[in-house]
Formats: C-alpha cells, structure tokens, sequence
C-alpha cells in the first residue's frame, strides 16, 4: 500500500466516475394486454431502437402490438404455413427486426413436428410465412426458447425433441436440441443434440426440458436444461461443444411439482449471461424452482457461474423466506446495458389460501442481494380445470423493464404486462483538490 505525507494531499487531485442506479418505480399501473381466447405463456420484448415499441405473443397464436411502451395495445392472430400452435417466443435484433417462434400444426405434416421462425421488418405488420428447424419425422419438437447475438449477426434455438410425446414407452427417449440461423431466420442448420442423458417422454421431471439460450461476449454459447441427470448445462466454444454436461444443480425435486389451483406447474430453468462490461460482465445464472423443501412449500433459486459453467456457486434462495408459501414460475432477464438482473414469479406468501400475487425482483450486485416489489394489483385465485400456461416472461433493455404475466379471474385467463423504470445518473468527474 501505497502511503502519502501530508503535505503530498494538497497535491492530490481525485478523479472519480461512478454509475448509481436508483428506484423510480413503475411508470404505469398493470395493463391487460388480453383477454379474447384465453390467451396465457406471453413473451414480450422491447423494441431496441425504439423503446415506446412493445411486441408480445401469447398462446396459442395471439400476438400484440404496442406503440407507446405498453399503455395501449391492438391484437392480431398469427398465421403461417406450417400452423400456429402455442409457446410463443418473441424476440428481436439490433436493428429492430422481430422474430416470432413457436409450434407447428402443418396441413401436411404431423402435430409439433418442427420448431417455426417467423420474421417481420415494420414492427409486425406483416410477417413471413416462417422457416423450421428439427423436422425428425413424426418425433414431436416443443418447449423451445431463443436469443439473437447481434456481434454475429446468428439466431440461436434449443428446445425438446420427444420420439413420441407423452409415451410411457422406456424405448421412447426426449433429448435437447440446437440449431441456429445465420440469415436472419432465413434457414438453419440441423439440429444437433447436445445432450448425453436423454429423459423419457412422460412430460414431468425425468424428461429433458428448460432448454433456453445465452452467450458470453467472447462468442461462447450457453444451455442448460432440467431432466433425471439434475440441472446440466453444455457449453459452446471454439466451434465445438463440450462432450460433458456440466451440474448446475442436483435439482433432486424435479422440475415438475403441483400447485393448489394450477392444472400444472414447472420450475424449468432460465439461463442468462452478463454482456454488461459491468462488474460481472461473463457472469452466467440459472434460474428456477422447486420444492426441495416440500410440496407445501416452493421456492425460487439463482446460482451463477464465473468460470464459464464448470463451477458454480451456492444457490441464492428469491423471495420471501420462513413459512411455507408458493413462490413459483419465475423468469429472469439481465439488462445488457447495466448488468441488473430482473425476474418476475407468482407469491402466494401474504395469503393461506390460493390466492396469488406477482412480484418484481431485482439485484444490482450480481445476485448477492434483492429488492422485491409487489405488483399493485388485486391477487388472483385459479383454478385447476382450466389450462394456465407454462411460463411468464419480462424483458429488460437501457433502464426500462417489461414484464408480462398470465392472471386467471372467474376460470379465465388474461395477460397483463406493467413497465418499470430505473432512475439513472452518472457523477462524470469529482475532482478534490
């Protein structure tokens, strides 16, 4: 250490620059998105060249406009060649190029046989007719997710190939599948399997499932997904996967649980990475839940990564802790241009009953700690008969923070969506003499 005389202070001049991130809280009470054919599992996204632009998609073929950050919304259905048939994925590219993903239904074809791409350059007045990847026969291609690295100019999309959904069959195997896109969606490679223990096809916590998409700044991609072998990650790098899944969790819950009130429900993990140059810039996280601590009891975990996956860290335990209470289907987002983590989950924690809330949770310090703020909008009690979907979603990008979620009011479902805003500022130079 480096020690001054005092007469070396009046010499000393101090230069500092620093960052500060502050609460302003929500620009806009909760506003419904939709409400006609029972629309749920929304994914959202903010147009990164011009943030007043909102584009959300939602089962089975809904998808929304917004032109003023989410205020007002117009509603159209989603056609293309090869059917429209649910799990919604919208997201978009550096120059404001959208991209909606989902499921098949094709004339000719087979039920969820491939994964479709379609693309729109107007902010979603006209669309393609779409692209496919993972066409295997009549083996069924579902639960996908997909991220646009903008260095590349590359899509990049994993998702579950069942050999035949549903089937108690041990023959029958599903498996985590990649493709990616080097045209804008235009065509894609064929799908790769990128893992090494394959689940069965029952849909439930021995299947392989959760398989989402991210990517360091070096170019390296990350997968990680929940199945019999726990969580597990594979890594892409140097043009070449690893020929090991590495363990993020034991995950010896599953990621299939029940829910009082929800027909069914999931901890499937989230992956992201910190492309912020911020100070935990290739940090990469999952998140999920489970019931490790039993059915009465659900809970939200984060676990992150400074080594590229082959270590990780103790899981950091969201949300309200003591009791047993629900907290469940969480999703995350990290905004790019601050390296602020965001998730969005279902809290049943003020209530003994059903009754459910959603929370905003947020971290500054690479997910060392938590801010919580509740959603100002009356709870809301499900019920089991009725489909409520699989996932939420919430995006964040430069400060601003759109989350979306499914509510269920007298055994229908809706989708709503509120925009958060962070107060910045940046002290550029403090000199003291």
């Amino acid at each position: 250490m480096m020690h001054l005389k005092p007469t070396d202070f009046g010499k000393l001049i101090l230069i500092i620059s620093c960052v500060l991130i502050s609460l302003q809280g929500f620009t806009q009470k909760p506003v419904r998105v939709g409400n006609v054919d029972s629309p749920n599992e929304p994914s959202i996204n903010i147009n990164r060249q011009n943030s007043q632009e909102v584009l959300c998609g939602a089962n089975l073929n809904n998808l929304y406009l917004s032109h003023d950050g989410g205020k007002t919304w117009e509603s159209k259905k989603m056609t293309s060649d090869y059917g429209v048939h649910g799990d919604p994925v919208v997201i978009s590219d550096s120059s404001g190029r959208f991209y909606y993903f989902h499921l098949s239904n094709p004339i000719l074809g087979n039920w969820i046989d491939r994964i479709v791409c379609q693309t729109s350059e107007d902010f979603g007045k006209t669309w393609s007719t779409g692209s496919y990847t993972g066409l295997s026969g009549n083996k069924a291609q579902d639960k996908h997710w997909a991220v646009y690295n903008e260095a590349t100019n590359e899509l990049h999309v994993s998702w579950t190939q069942f050999d035949l959904y549903g089937s108690r069959n041990k023959e029958n195997r599903s498996n985590i599948m990649y493709s990616k896109s080097e045209d804008n969606g235009a065509t894609w490679t064929m799908a790769n399997q990128i893992n090494q223990a394959s689940g069965d096809c029952i849909d439930s916590s021995l299947t392989t499932e959760g398989a989402v998409p991210t990517f360091s700044n070096d170019g390296s991609l990350y997968i990680a997904w929940a199945g019999p072998a726990g969580i597990r990650m594979n890594t892409y790098s140097k043009g070449a996967w690893s020929p090991i899944a590495t363990l993020v969790d034991s995950n010896k819950a599953g990621w299939s649980y029940s829910i009082p009130g929800v027909n069914r429900c999931n901890g499937m993990p989230i992956t992201v990475c910190d492309r912020s140059k911020g100070d935990y810039e290739g940090r990469i996280y999952v998140n999920w839940s489970d019931q490790r601590e039993g059915t009465d009891n659900t809970d939200i975990f984060l676990k992150y990564s400074d080594t590229k996956g082959n270590q990780w860290s103790e899981p950091v335990r969201i949300g309200k802790r003591g009791g047993k209470h629900h907290q469940f289907l969480t999703w995350m987002s990290v905004d790019q241009t601050t390296g602020a983590l965001y998730f969005v989950y279902y809290d049943r924690s003020r209530f003994k009953d059903n009754r459910t809330d959603v929370v905003l949770a947020r971290s500054y310090n690479g997910g060392k700690s938590f801010k919580y703020k509740r959603i100002r909008q009356a709870p809301f009690t499900p019920v089991a008969g009725k489909f409520f979907g699989d996932y939420n979603n919430i995006d964040a990008h430069d400060g601003l923070v759109q989350l979306v979620w499914t509510r269920m009011d007298n055994a229908d479902t809706s989708v709503w969506t509120a925009r958060f805003k962070e107060r910045k500022w940046r002290v550029k130079r403090l000199i003291i003499r």
